[in-house]
């Protein structure tokens, strides 16, 4: 499944491009997420080159319809799509969700942890965590493990994170912000850093069975994911990354479009050799390089916080969530 070493890809990559002569007949793949934007693209990718693609999404109304092109492209590359309900904000949604796939008991070649939710106002999942933290962070873990056994020797999970995993390192103390005075992006960043040392600490502990895991940042793109941010707040945080480049000799920022951000998910999952990509972070199809933390720098500098990518505190971030959530996982 892997390319030659001499094929380089970058931040313009689309999916097709990374998939150009791939066949993923025989694959299953977990997509979550894929009621918009980036995981419909990734469903409908894998789907074309002929994966088997379960796409699981909390709205499945609204799930059906954005899926029409996964459903097109299946049928016309030899795939396969369904939809199964989850949602990542109630623990009894997840739990269910791993039920009936174990149930089914056909294992996964690939996971993409891709759904999530960005800078939301203060709230709370189903269970009591705050929001992003719960939905980006503790509903995968949940899943995850409990359909770890599903996952065979060559199988990848790739969680999808972002370079704003920058805003903040995880905070173990204060997970849901009962002591820190809560901050959208502060609560974001926690959730995609989150993201990343789960990746780290799971590569860890199932590489030995050749399982390895991966977290990727899409690159900027406009999803609905934007749609918690108010008037005026993106075109600001852009004008500053502007500001930023001109002041450092760099282009300006540039969105990518929906098929250029989830072509490092595919990428990673499906293309880049597994020990490359095993236990890292990756940006516009490759592994990013990893900035200290006291290093000052904007989102479009590209890189990985140390924090993120830190053993030790992947270790403490998973025994916390097994805190958090009442279940230990192997």
């Amino acid at each position: 499944m892997a390319h030659t070493p001499t094929q380089q890809f970058g931040a313009t990559s689309t999916t097709e491009d990374v998939l150009s002569g791939v066949s993923l007949t025989g694959k299953r793949v977990l997509v979550t997420g894929v009621s918009a934007g980036l995981g419909v693209e990734t469903a409908r990718a894998l789907a074309a080159h002929g994966a088997t693609v379960v796409g699981a999404a909390r709205n499945l109304a609204k799930a059906e319809q954005a899926t029409a092109p996964v459903r097109a492209a299946a049928k016309a590359g030899g795939g396969a799509f369904e939809l199964l309900a989850l949602d990542l904000a109630d623990l009894a949604s997840v739990r269910a969700a791993a039920d009936r796939l174990n149930t089914a008991a056909k294992p996964f070649d690939l996971v993409i942890a891709n759904a999530g939710v960005m800078a939301t106002p203060k709230g709370c999942t189903k269970d009591g965590f705050e929001t992003q933290f719960g939905t980006n962070h503790l509903g995968h873990f949940v899943l995850i493990n409990r359909i770890a056994n599903l996952l065979h020797a060559g199988a990848r999970v790739v969680n999808v994170s972002s370079a704003g995993h920058r805003f903040a390192d995880v905070d173990l103390n204060d997970p849901d912000f009962e002591q820190t005075p809560y901050d959208p992006w502060v609560a974001y960043g926690r959730s995609k850093t989150a993201n990343i040392l789960f990746a780290v600490a799971f590569d860890a502990r199932h590489r030995a069975r050749g399982v390895r895991a991966t977290a990727i940042h899409p690159g900027g793109i406009m999803t609905e994911l934007t749609r918690h941010l108010p008037d005026g707040a993106l075109e600001a945080m852009v004008a500053r990354l502007d500001a930023q480049a001109a002041r450092d000799g760099k282009p300006p920022f540039a969105f990518k479009t929906v098929p250029q951000g989830a072509a490092t998910s595919v990428w990673a999952g499906v293309v880049a050799p597994a020990d490359a990509v095993g236990g890292h972070y990756c940006e516009d199809c490759h592994v990013a390089p990893v900035i200290p933390d006291a290093m000052p720098g904007e989102l479009n500098d590209g890189g990985v916080r140390a924090y993120a990518i830190n053993p030790a505190n992947a270790k403490a971030l998973w025994a916390k969530s097994e805190e958090m959530v009442g279940e230990v996982f192997m």
